[in-house]
């Protein structure tokens, strides 16, 4: 559910991003020093990198958290209602017209409700979602016309899936990591620590040794 609500949310702030980025190329643009001046040109995965900022990933990760006991539970519910319909469809030779009828009403109760509280708990996930967005956003664009600004780019393009309109674009144009440190740097919000390794991983090999030197 959680990562199917983030899907959700990155195409609900596409356009934004697109506005954004555009704002961002004529922000850049109006302060060239002149207009004869050659064009510097600078792509972003502005999405990628609004995500991939340490402070998005910790509010990500935090709101995980949060809704991890409301997952488990309507994956339990969930596979209770899986079991029911099993059950039913094993016992159906034996059942009556009526218990057949009350066994199927009351699964679909059961369904109608797990339906609504599934629901609710994903628009309460996308709300919470949304304020992270809203919220990051307009920092991670504040940091984007600062660093074009220093730099000298007069155009910046947003190479996002989303709305890519990029055909072509090198490698050494991409600031996509460039403005994901630099916001990190100005939030002050250290990475998450790495995950353990995963039990019975099998142990790092020992760097092999120079040869000697003769």
């Amino acid at each position: 559910m959680f990562y199917e609500v983030l899907i959700q949310m990155k195409r609900f702030i596409a356009f934004s991003v697109l506005l954004t980025s555009s704002l961002a190329l004529s922000s850049a643009a109006q302060t060239s020093p002149s207009s004869s001046a050659p064009a510097k040109v600078a792509v972003i995965a502005f999405q990628d990198a609004m995500f991939q900022t340490n402070e998005a990933q910790r509010s990500i990760g935090d709101l995980q958290k949060k809704f991890e006991p409301k997952r488990e539970q309507l994956k339990t519910r969930s596979a209770e209602l899986d079991a029911l319909a099993k059950q039913l469809q094993t016992d159906d030779a034996t059942l009556s017209d009526a218990e057949r009828a009350s066994r199927t009403k009351a699964i679909g109760e059961k369904k109608r409700v797990f339906d609504r509280d599934a629901k609710d708990a994903q628009s309460d996930l996308q709300t919470e979602m949304q304020g992270i967005y809203k919220t990051l956003g307009p920092k991670v664009y504040e940091v984007l016309v600062s660093y074009a600004k220093q730099r000298g780019y007069t155009l910046v393009l947003d190479v996002s899936p989303e709305q890519n309109p990029v055909l072509y674009a090198g490698d050494s144009t991409n600031i996509t990591k460039e403005i994901i440190d630099a916001y990190n740097l100005k939030s002050g919000v250290p990475a998450a620590p790495a995950p353990p390794p995963a039990t019975g991983s099998a142990p790092a090999k020992p760097a092999p040794k120079a040869p000697a030197a003769h």
